[in-house]
């Protein structure tokens, strides 16, 4: 017996206010054509004024548990992964635990920028297989807006808002690939490439900080080693690309989600993106999009999926799972 951790339920939530490119023009050297041939992104939404992350990550949370038809309190484990939590401490997490009405589980964050959901999905998993917990809600979610530095166009136009939410729960399988849940993962980090993606603020600043990128670099190592990891994660699993019905990726770029899917061999038609209407909403953008393509039905029981991101650290890693 294989004990897996199967997707039961999955949802997404999107400020209110959408941002068109054409925002920007009014106080940039911008324009809607130039954002999107060097992004793919046409809108994204901002949270609003008194709008928190956590906020955000509990209107998923309450999207997924309605999909699987789940009541909070059954839930064992609460995962946020996020780079913007309202506050330095508590968690996130525990902040949603308390808006969606769980008492009876334990709650953390998981802080990997980009590839934070990857991580948190790691961890869910290994919480399930290890059995220290039978169901672990997973979410992304993000508030970048709270980080652009607002005269910067090569970053300031590419981020946005949102939350995304996953539950888990076990379910025994026959230990084979054909198994439905989390079949594979691949983490890795190299802190040597941390100036090349960052923000310059935190507790030794004392301030909140901006976001700062080497865009050609981060480019670079995105393709290169999301590639790699995608490759690594579907060999541990007895899988090529040839298996896989879905890649959804971290929703950058599309000239990087392009560039890794040729060299992962896969067609994008088999890519799922959403990065035109959402930005990169950084660790909320794999399950923004894993909800969406749930939503337009391109996701089905029993597809093959394969999830990578990279963010600042450099953090990235890849999960292959079965819907």
């Amino acid at each position: 017996m294989t004990i897996r951790a199967v997707v039961k339920g999955v949802g997404h939530y999107l400020p209110e206010r959408v941002v068109p490119n054409s925002e920007f023009e009014k106080t940039l050297d911008t324009s809607n054509e130039w954002i999107i041939s060097r992004s793919g992104i046409e809108r994204r939404h901002f949270a609003a004024e008194n709008e928190t992350t956590s906020e955000l990550a509990a209107h998923a949370a309450r999207a997924a548990l309605s999909a699987a038809g789940v009541e909070p309190n059954s839930v064992d484990a609460i995962i946020v992964a996020t780079s913007t939590a309202d506050n330095t401490f508590p968690s996130a997490a525990t902040m949603v635990q308390n808006l969606i009405g769980n008492t009876k589980g334990f709650a953390f964050d998981v802080q990997a920028v980009c590839a934070g959901f990857v991580f948190a999905l790691s961890n869910a998993n290994a919480l399930i297989v290890s059995g220290q917990a039978r169901s672990v809600l997973v979410i992304g979610a993000e508030t970048f807006s709270r980080i652009m530095d607002w005269t910067d166009r090569s970053t300031c136009v590419l981020f946005g808002d949102g939350a995304g939410a996953l539950l888990l729960a076990a379910e025994e399988g026959q230990g084979t690939n054909a198994d439905r849940g989390i079949l594979s993962t691949d983490l890795n980090s190299d802190g040597r490439y941390k100036d090349i993606l960052y923000v310059d603020g935190g507790v030794a600043t004392q301030n909140t900080g901006v976001l700062k990128m080497e865009g050609r670099e981060v480019f670079r190592h995105a393709v290169e080693k999301l590639a790699a990891t995608a490759h690594t994660a579907l060999s541990k699993a007895n899988l090529g690309a040839d298996d896989v019905d879905w890649v959804v990726p971290h929703q950058a770029n599309i000239r990087i989600i392009q560039s890794t899917a040729k060299k992962l061999g896969v067609g994008m038609d088999r890519v799922v993106v959403t990065v035109q209407d959402h930005g990169n909403t950084s660790a909320a953008s794999i399950p923004l999009a894993l909800s969406v393509g749930v939503e337009r039905g391109q996701i089905k029981p029993g597809d093959l999926i394969v999830t990578e991101a990279i963010g600042g650290g450099l953090a990235w890693g890849s999960v292959v799972l079965r819907w």
